[in-house]
């Protein structure tokens, strides 16, 4: 039974978050997405205080909210936020980021129930959307993306992949959050990787096709990476780490990544021409290229036994640091892939953002901690609990002012 619920709570979470990109609209910066800038949970080199009390980290504005797992985005001093409504009903909510006013929103029929034993953790919305500035892109667990005018919420354009691709619904729903890069948008939908023109909503190509359902509801969310002077998507299905053309869609490189259930569920990292990725019941890898005119050549550089979950790892030059399947927090030099060292337990979800000096890590229970890079030894320098709800959805800042989305709510907080 225990199993089971790890099972649920990995579906739950698994792309949960933010689409990113380092861009600036009418001059304010933008959290449009998942993890920040790159995908990375990497938010500038702005200093951060060394406490999290309430002289330093000032609650601004909170708002009640129904359940969702996906993390807010903002854009234009507007923060976008999902939820799953009484049960039959997907919406996305428009606020005012000095404020939290509510500006407008927008709802569609879809909801739906996950399989009897992942319900009692919910069955909420749980891909979080991107905004491109006049569009928004948001998943529906019914497998379906809804873009809608970014000033009044109305709807622009919608796709219903299992009609439009005879694919099936997903069982545990839509997951993966929309990527944007150049007038494209990706997603893993439809029981496959789809490119997607954003204007206009036409697929412009549809690859790594595994089915759908239960075996094809792709849990991570893909980025855009250079490789060996190569532009491309990295891509990780239930079963593959995968290289992707972003203009064709045509695999450039694949390799398999053993997990239990196909809990594949992080984004991938880059660190110097190598992809890293860590999967339950799996390993932690490090991968290595070697191009080639057709396809390239993939190896293992190196390999531990630590499992990652559902937590994105955040990369601070050459150490990363990773909370794990078993809920400790551990630090691994990436040169070797050694531990340099492990905490005790926490939570069973982490997410994470980072100044490059020090990480702040939302804890699923409530807790937020600031903790200090050094692979030498774990610091935890303040923590301080901002929810008794459960905490799912990825954290975001802008700013300098942190957003929290737990099951019930979203507060803004601003660094003093």
């Amino acid at each position: 039974m225990q199993s089971r619920r790890q099972f649920n709570l990995a579906l739950a979470v698994g792309s949960v978050g933010l689409m990113g990109q380092a861009s600036q609209a009418n001059g304010d910066q933008v959290w449009s997405g998942w993890r920040g800038a790159k995908r990375d949970g990497l938010v500038g080199q702005q200093a951060w205080p060394d406490s999290l009390n309430d002289q330093h980290l000032k609650l601004l504005w909170k708002q009640p909210l129904d359940a969702s797992y996906s993390g807010p985005i903002v854009t234009q001093g507007r923060v976008f936020v999902t939820e799953t409504q009484g049960a039959k009903d997907e919406a996305i909510t428009a606020m005012d980021l000095a404020t939290g006013k509510m500006i407008w929103t927008q709802k569609w029929s879809g909801a739906m129930s996950v399989p009897f034993f992942a319900r009692a953790n919910g069955d909420w919305i749980r891909s979080t959307p991107a905004c491109d500035g006049s569009t928004l892109y948001t998943g529906g667990m019914k497998d379906v993306l809804v873009a809608s005018d970014y000033q009044t919420g109305a709807e622009k354009w919608r796709i219903d992949f299992p009609k439009q691709l005879g694919s099936e619904v997903p069982t545990f729903g839509f997951v993966c959050s929309p990527l944007l890069d150049s007038g494209k948008l990706y997603v893993q939908a439809g029981g496959g990787l789809v490119a997607i023109d954003c204007e206009s909503g036409k697929i412009l190509w549809h690859s790594l096709k595994d089915g759908g359902g239960m075996n094809g509801s792709a849990f991570s969310s893909p980025t855009i990476e250079v490789l060996h002077g190569r532009r491309q998507l990295l891509v990780q299905t239930r079963t593959h780490l995968t290289g992707v053309d972003p203009d064709t869609g045509s695999k450039i490189w694949e390799k398999e990544i053993p997990a239990f259930r196909g809990m594949n569920i992080l984004t991938p990292t880059v660190w110097q021409d190598c992809v890293f990725t860590s999967s339950y019941g799996g390993k932690s890898l490090l991968l290595e290229f070697t191009p080639g005119a057709q396809e390239w050549q993939v190896k293992v550089r190196w390999e531990n036994k630590r499992e990652g979950y559902m937590s994105s790892p955040i990369l601070i030059g050459d150490y990363l640091y990773l909370h794990l399947r078993n809920k400790r927090f551990t630090c691994i030099d990436m040169k070797t892939g050694t531990d340099m060292w492990m905490t005790q337990a926490f939570g069973q979800y982490w997410s994470m953002i980072s100044n490059g000096q020090q990480i702040l890590a939302l804890d699923q229970r409530g807790q937020l901690l600031l903790i200090q890079h050094d692979p030498a030894n774990f610091k935890l320098l303040d923590e301080r609990e901002v929810s008794k709800e459960e905490c799912w959805a990825h954290l975001a800042m802008i700013d300098n002012k942190l957003l929290v989305r737990d099951l019930k709510a979203i507060q803004c907080y601003q660094w003093a």
